[in-house]
């Protein structure tokens, strides 16, 4: 039971500092001699557990996706939020997960170099749920006559992947455009208030 539990940790361990540096570098400029240095975990104990850095990105990969997946499973209300705004929180709260975990950051740095996983996408858990969202923003007219929801959908992901790029940014120190050091989640809650002036529907 101790070595079990041994094991546990040493594998958490090693799943986290992979995640760092998959996040940083990137899947091509991560090597498992930075992962076992960045834990302090030897190369045989790394190998033992992760026999080659595609495992290693798998399992990084699908913790990434569950924390995911748990952070945008809502139970459901009698009075649901109207479409509109459940989309924006759905991207709010994936900005505040690409901040809060270098897990969630590196399934999206994975993905966006191109590495694929064998369990499904990151962005197959929101993508297909804010393209519900807008169906139902415009069926229930919430959206301004002449406004598309392959056109919210879209800005969804563009929204996304540019809070991607913030918070890295932001993570490493790097200077904002508006010199602010503001949280991404915060500041794409900011962009929504402007960009649903264009969206929503007058009487929505």
């Amino acid at each position: 039971m101790v070595k079990q539990e041994r094991a546990v940790r040493t594998r958490h361990s090693l799943v986290v500092a992979a995640a760092e540096e998959f996040d940083k570098n990137g899947y091509e400029g991560t090597s498992l001699a930075r992962v076992s240095k960045s834990a302090g975990i030897s190369m045989g104990a790394l190998t033992f557990h992760f026999p080659t850095k595609d495992e290693l990105a798998e399992a990084v990969h699908a913790c990434g996706r569950s924390a995911t997946r748990a952070a945008l499973e809502r139970p459901a209300t009698d009075e649901p939020a109207p479409a509109l705004d459940r989309m924006v929180a759905l991207t709010v709260t994936l900005a505040r997960l690409l901040r809060e975990k270098s897990l969630v950051r590196a399934c999206a740095r994975l993905e966006r170099d191109g590495w694929r996983s064998a369990g499904g996408s990151w962005s197959s858990l929101w993508a297909p749920l804010a393209r519900d969202l807008a169906e139902r923003a415009c069926e229930q007219g919430e959206l301004r006559q002449g406004v598309e929801p392959d056109t919210v959908s879209a800005l969804v992901a563009h929204l996304v992947a540019g809070s991607e790029v913030q918070v890295r940014e932001w993570l490493h120190g790097l200077p904002q455009p508006d010199g602010s050091p503001c949280p991404a989640d915060a500041q794409l809650a900011r962009i929504w208030e402007l960009a649903l002036r264009g969206l929503r529907a007058p009487q929505a």
